[in-house]
């Protein structure tokens, strides 16, 4: 399906580790009307979007944290199509000068900030039906924009489609499981990868569940990250992968996309992939998300400029 509003590049990575396990890496990236809704998030939001505009609701309301890539993206997206915003925020306290959370507002979108004990709560059904007592004319969408309306737009991806032919294999990072669902209910028989990037043991059972038919029906593994870290930590060696990525024009933040590419290549490297000859991989966007690292001191002013803008 044709969509106005994106358009997707695709860059093929030229790296020793391909060229060792002569492995074509194609990396898919979906540029936005709206920069802020880029990578997977249009994808996610499209239909819940939609939902709103055709039963006339007053706006959204989602879940996230301090530094979350999907409140910014609905933030930005109430902004463009005219509807009203609520993010509910896993942070102790509001912190003013937190980039993430200034540009939220600054797209109009009203915070409520919930301690991380209690942010848990947030996501029950009791809760949940409180919260749609208080915002009654608002769509509730779940933390991360993940739901079957999201599996819905993302399944639409044509990420196979490499420009030098079919991939063998599809890959994408996994945190809340909407992504790769989405790839996996598209797939049309293509192998999916995922690549967990926070340690979530129920993960694949939520993928699974995501699915529209029994899971046992698609082609799909999930493969921890090869760093044990948890979501937001990385280590220098994914740094240093993404640093050499952006001399391709390739940019990418080690906490998510970049941490995936990282465990993709060592995966490569050990002979793990070898009988894919020609892989895909979905960059999610995410980018912003380096403004947050920056402003906790993760990563130096000259890191910054290299991963955001390539130097």
């Amino acid at each position: 399906m044709s969509d106005p509003f994106y358009q997707l590049q695709w860059l093929r990575l030229d790296h020793g580790l391909t060229q060792q396990s002569q492995t074509e890496l194609w990396i898919c990236q979906l540029h936005c009307a709206v920069p802020s809704i880029a990578g997977n998030k249009w994808l996610k939001l499209k239909y819940h979007i939609q939902q709103i505009q055709q039963h006339n609701k007053t706006g959204i309301l989602s879940f996230g944290g301090a530094f979350s890539n999907h409140l910014l993206a609905l933030a930005a997206a109430g902004q463009h199509f005219g509807f009203s915003t609520v993010g509910v925020v896993r942070s102790h306290q509001p912190d003013p000068a937190n980039p993430t959370l200034q540009q939220c507002r600054q797209f109009g979108m009203q915070l409520q900030f919930v301690s991380p004990e209690l942010y848990q709560t947030k996501t029950t059904a009791l809760t949940l039906a409180e919260l749609q007592q208080q915002y009654p004319d608002y769509l509730i969408v779940p933390e991360g924009g993940t739901s079957a309306t999201a599996v819905q737009g993302v399944a639409e991806l044509p990420l196979a489609a490499t420009p030098n032919g079919p991939a063998d294999l599809l890959c994408c990072a996994s945190a809340s499981g909407g992504t790769i669902a989405g790839l996996i209910a598209g797939s049309k028989g293509t192998p999916v990868l995922g690549i967990a990037v926070v340690k979530d043991a129920s993960l694949s059972q939520k993928i699974s569940a995501l699915l529209p038919a029994p899971a046992d029906q698609w082609h799909w593994q999930l493969q921890p990250e090869l760093t044990n870290r948890a979501y937001g930590k990385f280590t220098a060696d994914t740094l240093h992968t993404c640093l050499e990525l952006a001399t391709q024009q390739i940019y990418t933040e080690p906490v998510y996309t970049g941490k995936a590419l990282h465990t993709l290549l060592q995966l490569l490297a050990q002979g793990e992939l070898a009988q894919y000859r020609r892989i895909a991989f979905f960059h999610t966007g995410g980018l912003q998300g380096l403004d947050g690292l920056r402003y906790r001191s993760l990563i130096s002013e000259a890191q910054y400029q290299q991963l955001r803008f390539g130097g």
